[in-house]
């Protein structure tokens, strides 16, 4: 078995070009071709990476069909292309690691992980918050009970910009703090709602028919209820100069908290809960502590993980394409939702593959 792939990078816009970094670096991957439709961007990613003269450099996705010994492709492109790219991928017998979403439609997302298993691909979705530290780490906290009995779980991520033309701030936004949730929990919603207000494009441009008519939403607010009656709360808004990074866990016993933005550790304990006396309720145990965390970049650890997933021909736990999928099925159910003034709307709780 050989240890090195052969990768070509589509898309080196905001966040392909930080994909193409990770992957230059990879001791075990040889980036053959980057593929954009903008020129000027691949002349500033040869410049910028001093790229050999060996790595095809193109604006057409077709010319990747000519370089030979293709392993797999990192596909960093809007949303509503992925479907047909990835498909063109599988059936060309690339490995494939793509940005969120997998596509727009959870039909469409069944269709690929099918197409990967039939011909026997690996499908990697990048969800890097669940490669995290952080999240990792938290993920630990949770399940080993240290909160006590969980009692609601909230989260917070705002600021100011970019405004998204394609998709509204529920789909640009919300995927994150859902997927985290669902890993700390280690189960997913059986029900949502989401309510959402449009200031700026009310009768936008869009691709996706789904939206509400009266424009993209700039503010969303979503709940989220789990099997066993859990609820989380999350508040999203693209127009808010107020930038937060702010997940949390309540429990009866503490909270725990996920704080990007913190300029001490972005993962903390809160130790605190209540002892009876009489007819009063005095909170006790209290104290707080900073956890400490692995090094290493989250995207590093989704770089990797792909590889090591193409290299044993293992399907990635944390983030393969059906996991992609169950987060865009809870989208969908959301947008619904939100098309419907906020009414619940229910999933079917399936066994994730």
């Amino acid at each position: 078995m050989t240890n090195q792939i052969k990768i070509a990078v589509i898309g080196v816009g905001r966040w392909g070009v930080h994909l193409l970094r990770n992957f230059l670096a990879h001791p075990q991957v040889d980036v053959v071709a980057v593929v954009d439709p903008h020129p000027e961007r691949l002349a500033a990613i040869k410049q910028q990476f001093n790229l050999d003269d060996n790595v095809v450099l193109t604006t057409q996705w077709e010319d990747l069909k000519k370089v030979p010994g293709l392993t797999g492709v990192a596909i960093a492109t809007p949303a509503t292309t992925h479907y047909a790219l990835i498909k063109d991928a599988l059936q060309q017998g690339y490995h494939v690691l793509a940005e969120k979403p997998l596509t727009l439609n959870p039909a469409e997302c069944r269709e690929l992980c099918q197409l990967a298993e039939r011909h026997h691909l690996i499908l990697v979705v990048d969800h890097t918050y669940l490669f995290h530290p952080a999240v990792e780490q938290g993920k630990s906290v949770v399940q080993a009970g240290k909160l006590g009995d969980l009692r609601y779980g909230y989260a917070t991520r705002t600021h100011l910009g970019p405004v998204r033309q394609d998709v509204d701030a529920l789909w640009d936004l919300a995927i994150h703090d859902i997927a985290i949730f669902n890993a700390w929990l280690g189960q997913t919603p059986v029900k949502v709602q989401a309510t959402g207000t449009v200031w700026l494009q009310e009768e936008g441009s869009r691709e996706m028919t789904r939206f509400p008519s009266q424009g993209l939403a700039d503010l969303v607010w979503l709940t989220l209820t789990y099997p066993d009656n859990f609820q989380a709360y999350i508040h999203l808004c693209w127009l808010n100069s107020d930038k937060q990074r702010r997940l949390g866990i309540v429990g009866s016993l503490g909270s725990l908290i996920f704080d990007e933005m913190s300029q001490l550790s972005p993962l903390t304990l809160i130790h605190g809960e209540f002892e009876q006396q009489g007819h009063q309720f005095i909170p006790v145990n209290q104290k707080q502590v900073v956890l400490e965390l692995e090094p290493g970049e989250p995207l590093g650890r989704v770089c990797s993980c792909f590889v090591v997933s193409v290299l044993n021909n293992t399907p990635s736990e944390v983030s393969s394409g059906w996991v992609g999928t169950q987060l865009v099925e809870i989208l969908a159910a959301l947008t619904a939702s939100l098309n419907q003034g906020g009414q619940p709307v229910f999933l079917n709780n399936k066994e994730q593959k």
